[in-house]
């Protein structure tokens, strides 16, 4: 769910203290065994591919991949999130590649069967920086790999964040509080939120670059993607006006633009 290296964003304060035990501990292992599903299912790839991860947070699905036999590299801006994930590696006797360092910044070498960006982690920056990251991942990818993507979208979020700008979440004996607004000038969904464990309480501040699924696939597009499916759950249903996220599914078929 984490970011970037670069600290001068609201990510180089968001992910922090509670906030990171939240993403620690936020996604069940019903869900995460859902999503590693179709992961599995949308990349379609032999054991020993190579897969890259990236945000990783703290190795939830990355873990697992690796436990699935691919070989993965995970990239997350933060030291401590890479550091818990590294600790369980090693506890359950798992190889994998984790790295502390940019989304940006990745190995650019054409080599990854497939990648993936998972948990609402794509849209922290201005659209420039948007498709910096995705021609960042095309790079990476061999000819044909596939990029596996979650995210909300205008048509997904919107009307919910207008009708239910308040939403409680809890993770463990952490409650989370997301108080989120539209900004129709900037396209940006603007949160705050507030992380409270006892008597400690703790408040980030996020903002999401909100796609129309039209400008994400023009921006896919620019990055060197194609071939796209997109789904509206994570059981492959088909993606439609009224589905609460997107799951696409999409491919690299040319190097992207400069």
């Amino acid at each position: 769910m984490t970011t970037v290296g670069d600290q001068s964003g609201w990510w180089g304060q968001f992910f922090s203290g509670l906030c990171l035990e939240y993403v620690r501990n936020a996604r069940d292992d019903e869900q995460t065994q859902a999503e590693l599903g179709f992961i599995h299912e949308a990349l379609g790839l032999p054991t020993r591919s190579r897969v890259l991860d990236v945000p990783c947070g703290s190795g939830r699905l990355a873990l697992e991949l690796a436990d699935w036999r691919y070989r993965v590299t995970a990239i997350d801006q933060s030291a401590e999130l890479i550091a818990a994930a590294r600790n369980e590696a090693a506890q359950r006797g798992l190889e994998l590649d984790l790295r502390q360092g940019d989304m940006r910044r990745l190995p650019e070498d054409g080599s990854f069967d497939g990648a993936v960006c998972f948990w609402n982690s794509f849209g922290y920056f201005d659209d420039p920086g948007n498709l910096e990251f995705l021609r960042a991942v095309s790079r990476s990818l061999k000819p044909g790999g596939r990029l596996t993507l979650d995210t909300p979208l205008l048509e997904t979020l919107l009307l919910d964040a207008v009708q239910e700008p308040r939403v409680w979440e809890r993770a463990g004996d952490l409650l989370a509080l997301e108080e989120r607004s539209y900004d129709h000038e900037s396209g940006r969904l603007e949160s705050t939120w507030t992380f409270i464990r006892g008597g400690q309480r703790e408040v980030r501040e996020m903002s999401i670059r909100l796609y129309a699924y039209r400008e994400l696939v023009a921006v896919l597009e620019q990055a060197g993607f194609g071939d796209r499916q997109a789904y509206g759950d994570l059981d492959l249903t088909p993606f439609e006006l009224g589905a609460p996220w997107l799951y696409l599914v999409t491919t690299k078929t040319e190097n992207p633009e400069s």
